[in-house]
C-alpha cells in the first residue's frame, strides 16, 4: 500500500512538472515573439499584458501536446537513472524540442513546420527553458521514490 501511495504521488509531481515546464516554454516563446515584434516593457499596451494571460497557457496547450511523447521517455530515463543535475534536464529540453522539429520537418505540408533558423533557435531555447522549469518543480527529485526503498536496512560487513 505504501509503495503504490509513493508512485501516485511522484506520478503527481511529474504531471505537475510537466505542467509548469509547458507553461514556462510557452511564456519564453511569447517573451521571445514579443521582443522580435519590438516591444519593449516601458513600451507595453495594457493589452499586450492581458493577451498575455490568455496566449501563455493557450501555447502551452501545445507545448505540452507536441513534447509529450519525447518528454515522456526523458523522463522514465530520468527516473530510472535517478538523474537530478539541471543541465541533463535542460539538455534533454533541447532534445526535445529537437525531436519536435525533426518531426514536423519531415512532414511538409504541416502548418507548424519551423524552416526560419531564429524560429529553431527559439523552440530549442523554449525546450531549454522547459526542460529548467521542470527540474525546478519534479526533476531534483527524480527516483527518490524507488531509490530510498532499495535502500540497505542492515549495515554490511564491517571487514575487520
Amino acid at each position: 500500500m505504501n509503495r503504490l501511495v509513493a508512485y501516485i504521488v511522484r506520478f503527481a509531481v511529474i504531471l505537475f512538472g510537466y505542467t509548469i515546464a509547458s507553461l514556462a516554454a510557452s511564456a519564453f516563446l511569447n517573451m521571445l515573439f514579443l521582443a522580435s515584434l519590438g516591444y519593449a516593457p516601458a513600451q507595453a499596451h495594457p493589452a499586450a499584458a492581458a493577451s498575455l494571460y490568455f496566449s501563455i497557457p493557450f501555447v502551452a496547450l501545445f507545448v505540452a501536446y507536441f513534447g509529450f511523447m519525447p518528454a515522456a521517455i526523458v523522463i522514465l530515463i530520468a527516473e530510472i537513472l535517478g538523474r537530478r543535475d539541471w543541465l541533463f534536464y535542460a539538455l534533454a529540453g533541447a532534445l526535445v524540442a529537437g525531436v519536435f522539429l525533426g518531426l514536423v520537418d519531415n512532414i511538409r505540408d504541416s502548418a507548424f513546420a519551423v524552416t526560419e533558423t531564429s524560429a529553431i533557435m527559439a523552440v530549442l531555447g523554449g525546450g531549454m527553458v522547459g526542460g529548467i522549469f521542470y527540474w525546478l518543480s519534479a526533476g531534483r527529485w527524480a527516483g527518490s521514490w524507488w531509490k530510498d526503498e532499495k535502500a540497505p536496512t542492515s549495515p554490511g560487513p564491517s571487514g575487520s
